[in-house]
């Protein structure tokens, strides 16, 4: 009860701010920085700001409102987003413009003293558990003049009922679940996301059915570790199994029911806990893609123990190995650091043949930045930047010359493409994704759009395919 009566209280401060600006006509700014859950954090600041009067635009020079949502994953994001608050100061003195930072960065207080001291013209920082605040921070700022921090650190509820701005009209990211348990030594995210909390079965289906409704066409489900989803105490006292969903795999089974939608993926999964039923339940539903991220951080079982993975290289191996088995046309692709503290040459020799033998569709990867707050920043044994480079450049020439090999696999074949829209880099060309995420350019009439169409594919050109539309 106390949620609904927070969301009221949101939605009251929406008007009051409305009011105030009643009659002007103002503009926000947004930059995103990090994954797809700040991207959907964004989107739901951006269904609030808009409900409060402000219109978007993309130049923060005649902005009246800049949001900078914030990651805090990699050190250089910290680097991003203080040369953009010193790219503001000159604008805010012109202007007058209210600057808000919200998002991971902002639940690290040596980052949060660091604003307060060199950046004081900063107006509004919140955090990740307070971001359903923003309508009444912004209301409390305008009418004061004073500078407002409201950032806590306990875990945060689940908040429904917000409103959203989608920043796509045909694929949508729906989150089911927020925080992290697993601790792993690189990682910040669990300091500053909190324990993981899972949305309720009810609240995930009817979001997707109104997506559904208003004719997007693929989701994403997106959590810090899917597979956990339901898993926690919380929801094991009490007991709650809404028709037959109790699990990450029969909330995939739910949401391929749902028959407007087309296709369903998926981030990110962890291999330790990436149960049987799930990979039946990925086998059997014909919407959710065949395309599986699954994080393998290293390849070396010494550095995977170091990090607190809790698997080993052997046991990811037998992972890919079963899931191959199971699912018809399954591609991978992962995540990977490199040079984390104590990894030897052996080590990252370890972490090339896992790739040459699993053959990743796609692999992000990450030279190792060390994180204040994180046990692995206080570790011994850092490897020196020049490695940490040079084993980057290695196994970048080794990705890439497998994705050239992979793509030789489409040429002849016949691909199903979610149509996006006009390519950026050639507007007289369409672009869509493949189920693995690959993307297509191809000529076509704009009617396609937004639909499902069969292509050809015709050539590959390394980052993208070429495609021909097979006429029906």
């Amino acid at each position: 009860m106390e949620i609904v009566q927070e969301i009221e209280k949101q939605k009251q401060y929406i008007e009051k701010v409305k009011k105030i600006h009643q009659n002007k006509k103002l503009k926000y700014y947004i930059l995103t920085m990090g994954c797809q859950l700040n991207e959907n954090d964004s989107e739901k600041l951006c269904g609030m700001i808009e409900e409060m009067g402000y219109e978007p635009t993309d130049n923060y020079q005649e902005a009246d409102l800049v949001i900078f949502n914030t990651c805090c994953v990699r050190e250089n994001a910290e680097d991003r987003l203080f040369g953009k608050l010193g790219e503001l100061k000159k604008v805010k003195e012109k202007r007058g413009t209210i600057i808000a930072i919200g998002g991971c960065m902002m639940q690290e207080k040596h980052i949060t003293d660091k604003i307060h001291e060199s950046y004081p013209y900063t107006d509004i920082i919140f955090g990740t558990h307070t971001l359903q605040n923003f309508p009444e921070d912004l209301y409390k700022t305008l009418e004061s003049k004073k500078k407002l921090q409201d950032v806590i650190d306990i875990d945060g509820e689940v908040y429904e009922g917000l409103p959203i701005k989608r920043m796509n009209n045909i694929k949508a990211s729906v989150t089911i679940m927020y925080g992290c348990n697993n601790f792993c030594t690189y990682c910040i995210v669990p300091y500053v996301r909190g324990r993981e909390r899972s949305r309720h079965p009810k609240d995930i289906l009817e979001e997707i059915q109104e997506l559904a409704k208003e004719g997007y066409k693929e989701v994403t489900l997106l959590g810090q570790n899917v597979n956990s989803y339901l898993r926690s105490e919380q929801w094991k006292e009490k007991g709650i199994d809404y028709h037959g969903i109790n699990s990450f795999a029969t909330l995939l089974r739910a949401v391929n029911e749902i028959e407007e939608i087309e296709r369903i993926r998926f981030i990110s999964p962890h291999p330790k806990d990436f149960t049987d039923d799930v990979i039946d339940a990925i086998a059997n539903c014909e919407k959710v893609c065949k395309l599986i991220h699954l994080p393998l951080q290293s390849g070396s079982s010494n550095v995977l123990k170091t990090m607190n993975r809790k698997y080993t290289k052997e046991q990811y191996l037998n992972l890919v190995d079963k899931m191959k088995a199971k699912i018809p046309n399954l591609t991978l692709s992962t995540d990977i650091i490199v040079g984390f503290a104590g990894e030897t040459e052996e080590d990252f020799e370890d972490t090339l043949d896992v790739v040459k033998k699993v053959c990743f569709e796609q692999v992000y990867m990450f030279i190792y930045s060390r994180r204040v707050g994180t046990p692995g920043d206080k570790m011994p044994n850092q490897v020196p930047e020049e490695i940490k480079h040079e084993r980057f450049d290695r196994l970048k020439q080794l990705v890439e010359s497998q994705i050239a090999e992979n793509n030789q696999k489409y040429v002849g074949t016949i691909q199903k493409i979610l149509v996006k829209g006009p390519s950026k880099n050639n507007p007289a060309l369409l672009t869509g994704r493949t189920d693995s995420n690959k993307v297509v350019v191809f000529e076509g009439n704009k009617d396609v759009i937004n639909k499902m169409v069969n292509l050809k594919i015709v050539s590959e050109h390394m980052w993208y395919l070429k495609g021909e539309e097979v006429k029906e």
